[in-house]
C-alpha cells in the first residue's frame, strides 16, 4: 500500500485533531494521503495537500479509512462499488462500537498498523445492485450493501407490492413497504422492522415487509443468486419510494419494476480487532 484516503463524516468537527495527526502519521511513513472534499474541509489549510472527490477517491487509493458512524461508511462503500473498484475500507466509529465501523478511536493506530502491515481480517461483504425499470427501459442502477427500501411517504396509504423470485410469483405484500437486505444490512432497517439477523458469512437475501397489513406477510430468506423483481400496484395518486442504502432514493411511478440481486463484486472490510461478530453483536444488542 502506498496511497490511503481518508473520509471523514461530513462536518464531524470533533475529527479534525485526528485527521492532522493521520496525515502526519502516514506522512512519516512515506504514505501519500489522499482527502475526499468535505473532509479537507475540515482540516487547516496545507500546501501540496491531495484532495478529490470522494467518487474519483475510492479508485485512487490503495485503502480508505472512515472516520465516522456506518452511514458514512456505507457512502464509501456504495462508491466503491459503483467504480467497481476493489479496495479494502478500515471503518473507524466516533461512538462507542458500529456493525461496519467497528474499530473505536483508541484503537485507530493499532488498527491502521494491522492494516498496513496486511495482519488485518478481510471480510468480504455481499452488495446489492438494484435496477429500475420502466416502460421497458432500464434506468440508473445504483449499488447498496445493505438494503435496498421501497417505501411509501408519511402520508400515502398502505403499499401493495407484487413481489417474485425470478419468474415465480412469491406473495403480494400489503404494508408500508418491503426490505430487500443484505446479511451485513439484517441488523439495520431490517432488524428494526422484524427481520431476523443473517450472520455476514451466509449467501442470503432476506424480504421484510415494513409494518405489514396482514399479519401472514413474514420475512423471507431466499439464496444470494436470486432476482427478486417488486411491481408496486399503484395509481397515479400514491408516492412511492425506493431508496439505496438510505444513501440515494428516487420516485416510483405507476408501472414501475424494481429488480434487486446480488452485484457482481463484493466490497472489502477490514477486522483489525479480535472482536468476532457475536462480540460485536452482543454489545450492540446488549
Amino acid at each position: 500500500m502506498t496511497r490511503v484516503g481518508i473520509v471523514a463524516k461530513s462536518n464531524l468537527r470533533a475529527a479534525t485533531p485526528h485527521l492532522v495527526d493521520i496525515e502526519k502519521w502516514l506522512g512519516s511513513r512515506g504514505l501519500e494521503t489522499v482527502f475526499d472534499t468535505d473532509t479537507a474541509s475540515l482540516m487547516p489549510a496545507r500546501a501540496g495537500r491531495q484532495v478529490v472527490e470522494k467518487a474519483v477517491l475510492v479508485a485512487r487509493v490503495d485503502l480508505i479509512v472512515v472516520l465516522g458512524g456506518d452511514g458514512t461508511l456505507l457512502s464509501v462503500a456504495d462508491c466503491a462499488g459503483a467504480s467497481d473498484a476493489d479496495v479494502p475500507i478500515l471503518g473507524v466509529n466516533f461512538g462507542s462500537l458500529g456493525f461496519l465501523t467497528e474499530a473505536t478511536l483508541p484503537e485507530l493506530y493499532p488498527s491502521l498498523e494491522a492494516a498496513l502491515s496486511g495482519t488485518a481480517r478481510v471480510e468480504p461483504r455481499m452488495m446489492l445492485r438494484g435496477t429500475r425499470i420502466r416502460a421497458g427501459r432500464t434506468l440508473k442502477e445504483h449499488l447498496a450493501l445493505n438494503d435496498v427500501v421501497i417505501t411509501k411517504t408519511a402520508r400515502a396509504r398502505m403499499t401493495d407490492l407484487s413481489v417474485s423470485v425470478g419468474d415465480e410469483f412469491v406473495t403480494r405484500v400489503k404494508a408500508d413497504g418491503l426490505i430487500v437486505a443484505t446479511p451485513t444490512g439484517s441488523t439495520a432497517y431490517n432488524l428494526a422492522a422484524g427481520g431476523p439477523i443473517v450472520q455476514p458469512v451466509i449467501d442470503a437475501l432476506v424480504l421484510t415487509p415494513i409494518a405489514p397489513h396482514m399479519l401472514t406477510n413474514r420475512p423471507i430468506v431466499i439464496p444470494a443468486a436470486s432476482l427478486v423483481r417488486v411491481q408496486p400496484q399503484m395509481t397515479e395518486r400514491d408516492e412511492l419510494y425506493v431508496t439505496f442504502d438510505g444513501q440515494a432514493g428516487y420516485q416510483l411511478e405507476a408501472g414501475d419494476e424494481v429488480r434487486i440481486q446480488c452485484a457482481e463484486r463484493r466490497v472489502r472490510l477490514l477486522r483489525p480487532s479480535s472482536r468476532r461478530y457475536f462480540d460485536v453483536l452482543r454489545q450492540k444488542l446488549k
